[in-house]
């Protein structure tokens, strides 16, 4: 297979960019239909509760896409499989567009969620075309532009809806993911994987192993899952503060309230640029302070609009902070399987928000606002704790003889710094 390898002088402006956007984009359309349920419901004649199953249909089949497509940018022509991603996408976003009842469109959503981690083959891309002097840079860019498409996303479907009903929302990405998809074909390098030696069941075992033998991922992907159930601790537990006394505010400024969340997507190119002056670690330990710390702005938010912005200000700052310093560390652990290790991690990552909203749904209901907060503190307290043992043993198996290699991989390094 025919491999471009990246230049020494790293990425161009324009394909970084166009990189971040792609990534934006892919993510936003799994997060679409969560403000236009009812539209959705009324015309396709759902009950609220099945409308509201396009959300789940959606993170089912980013879910599996992580673990089962993600893999296969070790194996495959990286540029072919990211162009086949991004065109599949638009392909299930216009069937969503013309969906005439509810079943289509819970089938072409979870399609569209399984395609769409084209966005998760992007990033580990970018970290292996950037220089190394700029790989953190390189990865917060690409990581804001995904996370902006993550927070405007309700904004954006909001504002198309009401120009032209629930349907244009997916047919102006459907068309945005078309001409992504030409874009990344024309611009992005080939860039073949290395694991060509493997059938794709022992490509998939192999991603498994990766927290077998790399001590530096498990403990990444543990760092990350709670990371990431704090942040949806907040954001699922937000909607139910606001709308009691004393806050008693609209849906709709309710929406507008994650506008809040943007400030801490800007901020990972920042976390990226101090990885790449050898702060990886002081990153991490200053963010996974700030997580726990910030629980106690957003305790005082209960009855003050001030300490709650605050709070989640610097939690969103935080949390970024965690992920970005986090890919950083894992993307230098084996180049040659960083699409298998990127899947491993990120499954961890989303299976983490999962327990964390669904554990928010049953404290909220016995513990309200201070039960939420309590619970938050505790899984970002543990991101804290977690970082702190892996300095600990990190510290401990660097005097240690090399281990040998392991299949199915050879080995790689096992610093993060």
């Amino acid at each position: 297979m025919t491999t471009t390898p990246p230049r020494d002088g790293g990425l161009s402006h324009w394909l970084l960019l166009l990189m971040s956007v792609a990534t934006g984009l892919a993510v936003a359309g799994n997060y679409f239909a969560q403000p236009l349920l009812d539209l959705i419901g009324r015309e396709l004649g759902l009950g609220p509760s099945l409308a509201a199953l396009t959300v789940t249909a959606a993170q089912a089949g980013y879910a599996l896409g992580l673990i089962l497509l993600v893999p296969l940018g070790d194996l495959m022509e990286r540029r072919r499989l990211a162009v086949a991603l991004y065109a599949t996408t638009a392909v299930f976003l216009l069937v969503s567009a013309t969906a005439a009842d509810g079943t289509v469109l819970l089938v072409s959503t979870a399609l569209t969620g399984l395609a769409s981690v084209g966005a998760q083959v992007v990033v580990p891309f970018a970290a292996t075309l950037a220089a190394p002097a700029e790989r953190g840079r390189v990865v917060g860019t690409v990581m804001t532009g995904l996370m902006l498409g993550l927070l405007l996303a309700r904004t954006a479907s909001g504002t198309l809806s009401e120009l032209g009903g629930w349907r244009t929302v997916y047919w102006v990405n459907a068309v945005l993911m078309a001409l992504t998809a030409v874009l990344l074909r024309v611009f992005l390098p080939r860039l073949g994987g290395d694991g060509g030696r493997l059938s794709y069941p022992k490509l998939l075992r192999s991603t498994v192993t990766m927290f077998r033998y790399e001590p530096l991922l498990r403990w990444r992907a543990g760092i990350g899952a709670l990371s990431l159930a704090s942040f949806s601790v907040l954001w699922t537990a937000l909607t139910f503060l606001l709308v009691g006394s004393p806050y008693e505010w609209t849906e709709s400024a309710i929406g507008l309230f994650g506008l809040v969340g943007v400030a801490g997507a800007l901020t990972a190119t920042v976390a990226g640029r101090l990885a790449d002056r050898g702060l990886v670690q002081v990153v991490t330990g200053a963010g996974t302070v700030l997580l726990a710390v910030s629980w106690l702005a957003i305790a005082a938010g209960a009855h003050s609009l001030v300490w709650l912005l605050a709070g989640v200000i610097v939690l969103d700052l935080a949390h970024q902070a965690v992920l970005n310093s986090s890919q950083n560390v894992i993307y230098a652990l084996r180049p040659e399987a960083r699409n298998r290790i990127n899947s491993a991690f990120m499954t961890s990552f989303f299976v983490g928000g999962a327990v964390g909203s669904a554990l928010t749904s049953v404290v909220w209901v016995y513990g309200g606002w201070s039960g939420v907060c309590v619970l938050g503190a505790t899984l970002s307290a543990g991101t804290v704790v977690l970082w702190a043992l892996e300095r600990i043993t990190t510290g401990r198996a660097a005097g240690k003889p090399p281990r040998p290699a392991a299949h199915p991989a050879p080995a790689g390094s096992t610093k993060g710094e």
